[in-house]
């Protein structure tokens, strides 16, 4: 039953999240992607709203990203869905056992993850991928309601310095002392009272592209994930 409840909320939480209108910014950007598309995806209906939260509400591990993609997430409608971002991704935690996929095409492609939920800073895709910090302090309260419905978490793994940046601000404005955390890849903080904060690079183009984020590097990141979560309660 607690459980039926946790995901009762969440759904409530994700329609909010699906029907914001703080930012006009953003939602101009979203409908304008929408309306005129790629050529890629021209027969393809965009979702062009603002993207909820997606897994498993008894998650212990709690993965937490940028922004939707403009033709990935802002398409389909569910966290990294149907971009390269999501393609290294749900990989990785399908390899970890926490997806039971690797690949995230669409909302109806079968996907389920097991103790694993993925979210964002910021639910709508702004313009080369630059939300303003404006438009992150708006979306925040999404986050921390998210956090607050999913009690289990035990592991945080933080893709990017603004995911990292914007995770260590809610705890500190929640009243948690964690000192001076620096973002790097691989960095991982234990502080009292909270999950396990775990760092990496995102998995954008930019990143695995240059080799700045490697396989190897990500393959690591989710190996720790999972052996942070095995050794949780």
């Amino acid at each position: 039953m607690p459980n039926l409840s946790r995901m009762s909320n969440l759904e409530l939480l994700a329609k909010e999240i699906i029907a914001c209108e703080r930012c006009p910014r953003l939602r101009a950007y979203c409908a304008e992607v929408g309306r005129i598309r790629v050529r890629r995806y021209r027969d393809q209906e965009y979702w062009a709203r603002p993207v909820p939260g997606f897994g498993d509400p008894a998650a212990r591990l709690l993965i937490l990203g940028l922004a939707p993609g403009a033709h990935g997430a802002n398409r389909t409608g569910r966290m990294f869905t149907g971009d390269d971002s999501g393609r290294w991704l749900y990989g990785a935690l399908f390899d970890a056992g926490f997806a039971n996929q690797p690949q995230a095409v669409s909302r109806d492609d079968g996907l389920q993850l097991t103790d694993a939920y993925v979210s964002n800073v910021v639910r709508c895709a702004p313009p080369d991928n630059k939300p303003t910090a404006a438009e992150i302090a708006a979306c925040l309260p999404h986050l921390e309601a998210e956090l607050g419905l999913l009690p289990n978490v035990r592991v945080v793994l933080a893709l990017g310095r603004i995911a990292f940046d914007t995770y260590v601000r809610l705890r500190r404005a929640q009243g948690h002392d964690l000192g001076r955390p620096a973002f790097r890849h691989g960095a991982e903080y234990h502080f009292p009272g909270l999950p396990v904060l775990l760092c990496s690079y995102h998995p954008s183009r930019q990143n695995t592209n240059t080799g700045v984020l490697t396989p190897v590097m990500w393959r690591t990141i989710f190996a720790r994930a999972r052996e942070l979560v095995d050794a949780s309660p």
